[in-house]
């Protein structure tokens, strides 16, 4: 028999089944349930950039990108680094069959509702909407996990980074009386302030920029989620480096950080993972809490907006506490965060983990490699994957608790509690 009369036949019998059905007053049999989903939008600190394993992704066209080679556009949307060990696939999530990773490193507001590549420095990838309307046609989705904020119209988490480590490193190698070597006038190498990170304007202005993009996202799941039932946890940011450094890199060779020229102390917290001003920690610190507080109000604007939503705010600004980079002597071992580490050019997937011996020249050229191929140094300063491990614990608590703000904290024996 064909498979054409085959098909035909089976078209037959259910149509025969069906009449008969309505005949005697029998129901007809019920559709198999979609099988549920959590997801995860956002930027970098979700998608899971830092902790390795990273898959291909599907661009604006549809194509599978696999990793493109480290001189590659840096818009290719294997960028988006979306991991395997990223906290989504870590959390224990009982009664979710399937997990999607949708996330983008360098994410922003926008490319919620439009296309990455519709802006400048934007990724290929298609609107993350528009990837999640494609898993509402298939499954019931139950829990989505959204990190947004960092990134925005007015300042981005790399930018802010790379500010402060440049301007420690410029301080390490570069004399005043050397200026005059470098076009385009001084380098700056005061540690940064908290207006240096952003200002009150541009955290409203975030704000804003933030809540539009979650408003658009309710939106979008009250049209695609069938039976309405889904759970929001909108998580903030947690700080790779410690409030202060531990007390064996202070200082290096007789120096420490407020002195002219201190290479030894710039290539000791270099390989540490933390070439920083220890006067830039604190501002640090308080635009991590800045983010949280731009978060929470995202949260608590749209739960008066959407009063049946089911948000929920995950604080992790304390879970990293005790393993934060140069928080112990042992740094980078043992800690939940990447170093910032570098390569030289032209890039090769070698990393520079010593500035030992180096000169000015070799440190402008390596830094410099870092802004033509923002890939080869974008994983710094992100949870690597044991961070995402326990990041991966904080969604657990996050995913099942009753309460619509909770904290998640790393007690000093390495337990997390979320509360």
């Amino acid at each position: 028999m064909s498979r054409f009369r085959r098909t035909a036949l089976a078209a037959a019998l259910a149509v025969a089944t069906a009449t008969l059905s309505t005949a005697v007053g029998l129901s007809a049999p019920a559709s198999a349930a979609p099988p549920t989903a959590a997801v995860a939008l956002g930027d970098s600190f979700i998608s899971g950039e830092g902790a390795g394993a990273y898959t291909p992704v599907a661009d604006a066209n549809g194509v599978a990108q696999g990793f493109p080679g480290w001189t590659a556009a840096n818009n290719n949307a294997f960028f988006c680094h979306r991991s395997a060990n990223a906290s989504l696939h870590r959390a224990n999530l009982p009664g979710i069959q399937d997990r999607f990773n949708l996330a983008c490193s360098g994410g922003q507001p926008h490319d919620i509702a439009a296309a990455s590549s519709a802006r400048a420095n934007g990724r290929q990838v298609a609107a993350q909407l528009d990837q999640l309307r494609a898993v509402g046609r298939t499954h019931d989705i139950d829990l989505v996990l959204l990190g947004l904020g960092s990134n925005n119209s007015s300042f981005t988490f790399g930018n802010v980074a790379e500010k402060c480590a440049n301007r420690f490193i410029a301080d390490a190698w570069t004399g005043w009386w050397e200026f005059w070597a470098y076009l385009g006038g001084p380098v700056e190498q005061k540690p940064c302030t908290d207006a240096d990170l952003a200002t009150a304007a541009q955290w409203s202005a975030a704000t804003a920029e933030t809540t539009s993009a979650v408003r658009q996202l309710l939106t979008t799941l009250r049209e695609i989620d069938a039976d309405g039932q889904h759970r929001i946890v909108l998580q903030d940011y947690t700080n790779p480096l410690p409030f202060d450094l531990e007390a064996r890199f202070h200082e290096e060779d007789s120096r420490d950080d407020t002195r002219d020229k201190f290479r030894a102390l710039g290539a000791e917290r270099y390989a540490a993972g933390c070439p920083i001003h220890r006067a830039s920690l604190l501002p640090g610190h308080r635009f991590s809490q800045g983010l949280g507080t731009l978060v929470k109000s995202t949260r608590d604007t749209l739960a008066a907006e959407f009063p049946g939503a089911d948000l929920v705010y995950l604080n992790v600004q304390r879970a990293f506490d005790g393993a934060r980079l140069c928080e112990s002597g042992t740094s980078p071992a043992g800690t939940l965060a990447t170093p910032i580490r570098l390569q030289d050019s032209p890039p090769n997937g070698v990393f520079v983990t010593s500035l030992s011996g180096k000169d000015k020249i070799a440190i402008q050229r390596i830094a410099n490699t870092c802004v033509s191929y923002f890939q080869t140094c974008q994983e710094s300063w992100h949870p690597n994957a044991a961070g995402h491990q326990v990041l991966g614990q904080c969604l657990t608590g996050a995913a099942t608790t009753g309460a619509r703000s909770v904290a998640c904290v790393r007690a000093g024996d390495g337990s997390i509690t979320v509360s």
